[in-house]
């Protein structure tokens, strides 16, 4: 495994950098990073549900689609983020795999973190870590933040919160709900100094290299943050016209779909969400285009599929319940 710290801060480059690393090499990568202020949406999410437009427009925050699913997160240089990059699929890989190395870590300094719902850690139920997969190929890229120092007036501002997400919990200010891990240290420690210390013990329980950048990687990567992760396309996309709009929250995220019917018949569809998924959500989309707008007949559209694959931990027949209709 190579180890590479990349100190670039540019979002579009981080972004471009990790998918460089997953789909142009067959060596294991763990990289620390961190980015100047932005927002990352989740592969599925609806972009302009998730941000304060008005606030990221004033603040010039950049925003940023990434590959893997999940939520909505806040970046800025207070907050450190991880990825690894492995040969494997995710039948071998768990969150807890990634996220138990995390926790012991933090012990170092007597932090009493926790493993928390699907993806998250936590300190005295305040998160300071949230978490993503995705696979492509045989290889996992599993990455997450570290909320370090980061300015938590900004995430509460930048970032809208669905109310759905709320019908479970009680309704908490981001202010009440996250923590930076600088205020749960007993000696301060720059953020320099936290990375040095994350990253040499994370390397000590590997056989791992220092990989370094070279000119034909930052090449690469600068190409294909100006083709695809600067653009607006990838990051906003267009939204087309919809006549019904359904969602629904699952212990394993938001599914919320969009759907314009005539006469009975589906025409289009748009899924977003911040769900967890190993496929691409557009093949489920393109299926039920042309589908009758009931519920069995999108149940016989869908049946012959891998639902897992798509929605992991959400059935088919949990999915279909989503549809307000017979």
């Amino acid at each position: 495994m190579y180890y590479l710290y990349n100190r670039s801060l540019d979002p579009y480059f981080n972004l471009a950098l990790e998918e460089y690393f997953l789909t142009n090499f067959k060596d294991e990568f763990f990289i620390v990073w961190r980015n100047d202020n932005c927002i990352v949406v989740g592969k599925n999410q609806n972009t302009y549900s998730e941000i304060n437009s008005n606030y990221v427009s004033e603040n010039g925050i950049k925003v940023v689609r990434r590959l893997t699913g999940g939520g909505a997160v806040y970046h800025d240089k207070g907050n450190i983020n991880f990825t690894f990059i492995k040969n494997s699929d995710l039948h071998h890989f768990s969150f807890n795999d990634f996220l138990e190395p995390i926790v012991s870590f933090l012990k170092i300094f007597d932090i009493d973190a926790k493993i928390s719902g699907r993806n998250d850690i936590v300190i005295d139920d305040k998160k300071i870590s949230g978490n993503a997969q995705t696979i492509l190929k045989g290889r996992v890229l599993h990455h997450g933040t570290l909320l370090y120092s980061s300015d938590i007036k900004n995430i509460s501002g930048a970032l809208n919160v669905a109310k759905e997400k709320y019908e479970t919990k009680a309704v908490k200010s981001v202010e009440k709900r996250v923590t930076n891990i600088c205020d749960n240290l007993k000696e301060r420690l720059t953020v320099e100094e936290f990375i040095e210390q994350f990253s040499r013990y994370i390397s000590s329980n590997m056989d791992i290299k220092e990989y370094n950048l070279t000119e034909k990687d930052i090449l690469e990567i600068k190409k294909l943050a100006d083709n695809k992760y600067s653009k607006f396309e990838w990051n906003f996309g267009m939204s087309p016209k919809f006549n019904y709009r359904n969602t629904k929250k699952f212990p394993q995220g938001l599914i919320e779909v969009y759907l314009q019917v005539e006469n009975s018949i589906i025409n289009s569809v748009k899924i977003y969400g911040d769900f967890f998924s190993m496929g691409d959500i557009k093949e489920i989309e393109d299926m039920l285009k042309g589908c009758i707008y009931k519920k069995s007949e999108i149940k016989d559209r869908l049946s012959s599929l891998d639902f897992n694959k798509y929605f992991i931990g959400i059935s088919l027949d949990d999915f279909i319940t989503i549809f307000d209709i017979n």
